[in-house]
């Protein structure tokens, strides 16, 4: 049980579920916040269209309907695009490049043997080096 415990720490402190349940509540909220500026601002201008023959509004409510949660589906999804690039830009300017350490030794042209970067005679053939 203690083993299957600490599976479930290094599961649940990884970045990747970390970083999934925040982006959940965070659209969970922006969805409401888009909403509400849907309701607000563009169902009253799409209502205040011309209304059908016969009083019916069938039609300019579905419409006014269907444009809200595609505005809100955009919205919401360049939203969440920016969020992730911008995290995903913070976490690459935390990450330097590590530079490979200059060699130490160099191979023998002339036996292939390693001998040490400034060595200009090689130990094992004894041949001179450049």
């Amino acid at each position: 049980m203690k083993k299957f415990l600490n599976e479930f720490k290094e599961f649940a402190v990884k970045g990747n579920a970390i970083d999934m349940a925040i982006g959940v509540v965070i659209g969970a909220a922006f969805g409401k916040v888009v909403t509400a500026i849907i309701d607000i601002f563009l169902t009253p201008l799409m209502e205040a269209l011309p209304k059908m023959e016969n009083g019916g509004t069938g039609f300019v409510g579905s419409l006014v309907a269907f444009c809200g949660v595609l505005v809100e589906f955009i919205l919401t999804a360049l939203v969440l695009f920016l969020i992730v690039k911008a995290i995903n830009k913070a976490k690459g300017m935390k990450k330097k490049e590590v530079k490979p350490a200059a060699p130490t030794t160099k191979k023998c042209p002339h036996c292939m043997s390693e001998i040490d970067i400034k060595a200009t005679r090689c130990p094992h053939c004894t041949s001179e080096l450049k």
